[in-house]
């Protein structure tokens, strides 16, 4: 099989806010202090070298990209101040860059002046198409209520649509990442679906990449955490990150399954239910959960007292002002929906936490957040390797 090189690759990196690996002369050490490089990952330092060669598909097939936490250690100890940490990071930006076919990942890593006009633009498309869109009530007046004003079937419509057309990205991008990692790797689908031990193997690498990892974060809490004891456990880095995992998750679902009991007939969506309702619940404790881990996301970043968070380029402060006030919003409505009597606000919070919610969904495959469709895979093939 031919390898193709690209001389332009280092060039191409630094757009996206890679550090001077030139300054890596291969001395290892980034890889000696890497909790998580074992016989099959034996990063950071194989990826830096990808890069300095110029194998461009090896780079973006690297299952290491996503198994890595970003904790700093490497960069920490690098005796040439290369940043390799930070290398990481870049190279994962420019990875969902690759595996995006319409490039509109590389111009919101790349052009952080447009890619905030695009996002305006979008988030004042979202908010204007439902505020130009009301019930009409029985006296032929406009409704402005705070959920009366918008016809849930207009909603659902529209919101199918934004995630439909998301999905198609989103699968369409896993597919690619999979399709090269398991190439890189060797991996068939024989070995995984080839009899009862194939079976067996591929169960434990999903449940490995998803339960043990995605939502219990083991080796982070157990290998990556190089300030324990210092640090009280409501700021390590690992419980704030799995806060955060949990609370966006949490929420996703809670939205998911209100949609259901809606389509279901079982409860319109906005309706006053007590707080203790399953989905209402489940939706307060997510918020809860992801306000406190990207709160102390932004607190790491400001203080800037650990190499992981002392380059904070443009999409990550966008990822975490998105996330913080979608929570804070949804909070907002929260309160005006058990609040007596109707509360105007509550329409114009409604509108910008519509609006940010779907462009969060809209821009899941092209941006930061593409990590939660990335990372899993990465960890299921990992957990292929694994004894």
């Amino acid at each position: 099989m031919s390898t193709t090189v690209d001389i332009n690759l280092i060039t191409d990196l630094h757009k996206f806010g890679a550090a001077d690996i030139n300054a890596c002369f291969s001395c290892g050490n980034c890889t000696a202090i890497c909790p998580l490089a074992d016989n099959d990952a034996t990063f950071p330092r194989r990826i830096i070298r990808l890069a300095q060669v110029g194998l461009k598909d090896d780079l973006v097939a690297s299952k290491e990209l996503w198994t890595c936490y970003h904790c700093g250690m490497c960069t920490d100890r690098c005796p040439q101040e290369a940043d390799p940490a930070e290398f990481m990071a870049t190279a994962r930006r420019y990875a969902i860059a690759h595996f995006d076919k319409i490039k509109l990942a590389r111009t919101m890593y790349t052009k952080p002046w447009l890619a905030a006009i695009i996002m305006v633009l979008f988030a004042l498309v979202f908010a204007g198409f439902f505020a130009t869109i009301s019930d009409k009530s029985g006296m032929g007046r406009e409704s402005l209520t705070l959920f009366n004003f918008i016809p849930y079937t207009t909603i659902h419509t529209f919101g199918l649509v934004v995630i439909i057309v998301t999905a198609i990205f989103a699968v369409l991008g896993i597919v690619l990442l999979a399709r090269a990692i398991g190439r890189h790797d060797g991996v068939t689908a024989k070995s995984l679906f080839g009899g009862k031990k194939a079976w067996a193997r591929t169960w434990r690498a999903f449940w490995y990449a998803v339960g043990i990892e995605s939502l219990g974060q083991r080796r982070y809490r157990k290998d990556c955490e190089d300030d324990q004891p210092a640090e009280p456990l409501y700021r390590r880095r690992w419980l704030i990150h799995l806060l955060t995992v949990w609370g966006f998750l949490g929420l996703f679902l809670a939205t998911i399954l209100d949609y259901g009991l809606d389509i279901f007939g079982i409860k319109v969506t906005g309706t006053l239910v007590p707080i203790y309702y399953p989905t209402r619940l489940l939706g307060t404790l997510a918020g809860l959960s992801l306000m406190y881990g990207v709160t102390w996301l932004f607190v790491r970043r400001l203080e800037r007292t650990k190499a992981a968070v002392e380059v904070s380029t443009f999409s990550d402060w966008v990822f975490l002002v998105m996330l913080w006030l979608i929570g804070l919003t949804g909070f907002l409505i929260e309160i005006g929906l058990y609040l007596p009597g109707e509360q105007i606000w509550g329409y114009w919070v409604f509108l910008v936490h519509v609006a940010i919610a779907m462009e969060l969904v809209l821009f899941l495959p092209f941006t930061k957040l593409a990590h939660v469709m990335y990372r899993p895979v990465a960890l299921f093939f990992y957990g292929l390797a694994r004894p």
